[in-house]
């Protein structure tokens, strides 16, 4: 029988606001190891989602089965990179998904079911919300095989500081989904059957907002990112203000979410 190609899943789920996205890493012979072809689809499958479906709530990133996440990159790819070059084109297109991911204009949930290794573990610390399952093991084994955890490995400090990111790069060993909890790499563990529900949960909290607001926060911390305190604050009261434009005879979100907000209170 043939191996299963690689292939990245999407479907679309109709909410009462919006639509939200599914997108599945499916290689489940390689324990969803990206490959070229996965790593250059996952942007294009993004934009593609978020320029298509202005009403797209948000995007939630899992791997085929009930093994593996994404278990890392190719590492049979990776053992034919043969120059400087041919590493420089191989790594860059692992950090473009993952800058996809970062860069998405709308809430981003990783559904870690599984193995979450070297590049696994990138795209899930480039996710916007993370939910395991209690079997999930996370781990960033790049010096076991010589080379140094590059690219968006660099989130990780963000995430779980600097002393634990030192013990999770250069040991090279991996950490289990309570531990990853406890040290602040995900946001939640749950048994494997409750993965769903959790990511549920999320997405009703998210239907709640108003979703140009929800958008609006997430360009906004991506610039706190990259900002001075003072330059962030700044661009925090940018962002106030442009919530209150309209186009002509538009009633903006915040004075519709508002007027209803005082409209149920005084029904109280």
């Amino acid at each position: 029988m043939p191996p299963t190609p690689a292939s990245i899943l999407t479907t679309l789920t109709p909410r009462a606001k919006g639509k939200i996205a599914h997108l599945t890493i499916s290689r489940p012979t390689k324990l969803n190891a990206l490959n070229t072809f996965l790593l250059t689809q996952l942007p294009q499958t993004l934009h593609s989602l978020t320029t298509s479906h202005a009403d797209l709530l948000c995007v939630i990133i899992t791997g085929a089965g009930s093994k593996s996440f994404i278990g890392g990159a190719d590492i049979a790819e990776m053992a034919q990179l043969d120059s400087p070059a041919s590493a420089r084109t191989f790594i860059s297109r692992v950090s473009a998904a993952c800058r996809s991911i970062r860069e998405c204009p709308v809430p981003v949930i990783g559904r870690v079911n599984g193995f979450a290794l070297g590049a696994g573990l990138e795209v899930a610390a480039s996710c916007d919300f993370r939910v395991a399952c209690r079997g999930a093991v996370f781990g960033m084994p790049e010096v076991r095989v010589g080379i140094p955890s590059v690219v968006e490995a660099a989130l990780l400090p963000g995430l779980i500081g600097w002393g634990r990111t030192r013990q999770l790069l250069m040991l090279g060993e991996n950490i289990t989904a309570d531990e990853a909890l406890k040290w602040g790499l995900v946001e939640k563990v749950v048994e494997p059957e409750a993965l769903d529900d959790a990511v549920e949960e999320w997405v009703c909290q998210l239907e709640k907002n108003g979703p140009l607001a929800v958008r609006k926060q997430k360009a906004l911390m991506q610039t706190w990112e990259n900002s001075s305190l003072e330059e962030a604050i700044q661009a925090g009261v940018t962002a106030f203000e442009e919530s209150f434009v309209s186009e002509e005879g538009e009633i903006t979100e915040p004075a519709r979410m508002l007027g209803a907000f005082f409209k149920n209170k005084s029904k109280i």
